[in-house]
C-alpha cells in the first residue's frame, strides 16, 4: 500500500516514489535494487486528486449512456446520482447534502427536476414545516435498480476474483480516508 496515502501527514518528501514493477499496493518486488528510485515516477495528491476528478468524468460518462439505453431524457447523471444517495431511505436536504458533494443551490435544482420528473417524493417536515422529507418514488426506486443491475454488469468486467474484489475494498477505505483527512484539514487546519 502506497505509504503516503496511509499516512497523509509523515514526511516523505513531497511525493511518493513508485517504481517501475510495483505491484497494485504499492511493494516492490524484491529483486529490484533500490538505486531504481531515479526511475521512479512520482504520484503526489494533487495528482491523485486529478486523477479522482478524471475518474469521477468517466463514470458521469457512463451514467448518461445508461440513462440513454433506459430511455431516460429528462435527468441527467447528477439527478441519477442524488436518486442514488437517497436509496431507500427518507431523508432531508441537510442529510442529502451530507451524502454527496452537491452546492445547495445545485441539490435544490436537482429535486424539483426529480420532482418534476416524479422520482422523488416530497413532503414537509412534521416537526419544522420548513423542512422537506424525501424519498423515492416507485419511479425512482425502479431507476435505481435498473442503474444497479447496469452497474453489475461494469463489476464483473472489473472483478475477477477476491483480490480483486480486497483491491476495491482498499480503494475505498483509502479514498474515505483522505476525504476524512482533507475535510478536517479544510475545516482544522493542520
Amino acid at each position: 500500500m502506497n505509504q503516503r496515502i496511509l499516512y497523509p501527514f509523515a514526511d516523505f518528501g513531497g511525493a511518493v516514489a513508485i517504481r517501475p514493477g510495483d505491484d497494485a499496493a504499492g511493494s516492490a518486488p524484491e529483486h529490484d535494487n533500490i538505486d531504481q528510485e531515479s526511475e521512479a515516477s512520482v504520484v503526489t495528491y494533487f495528482e491523485l486528486a486529478r486523477m479522482m476528478e478524471r475518474a469521477s468524468r468517466r463514470f458521469t460518462g457512463l451514467l448518461r449512456a445508461e440513462l440513454t439505453k433506459l430511455g431516460v431524457d429528462d435527468i441527467g447523471p447528477a439527478q441519477a446520482m442524488v436518486l442514488l444517495a437517497i436509496g431507500d431511505a427518507e431523508v432531508s436536504v441537510a442529510e442529502l447534502l451530507d451524502r454527496g458533494h452537491y452546492v445547495g443551490s445545485n441539490v435544490s435544482y436537482y429535486l424539483k427536476q426529480l420532482g418534476d420528473g416524479e422520482y422523488i417524493d416530497r413532503a414537509a417536515s412534521q416537526r419544522d414545516r420548513r423542512s422537506a422529507r424525501i424519498k423515492l418514488s416507485e419511479k425512482g426506486k425502479q431507476l435505481c435498480d435498473s442503474l444497479r443491475k447496469a452497474a453489475g454488469a461494469y463489476e464483473r468486467v472489473l472483478s475477477h476474483g477476491e483480490q480483486d474484489r480486497r483491491n476495491l475494498e482498499t480503494a475505498f477505505q483509502t479514498l474515505h480516508r483522505l476525504e476524512l483527512v482533507w475535510g478536517n484539514a479544510t475545516r482544522y487546519g493542520i
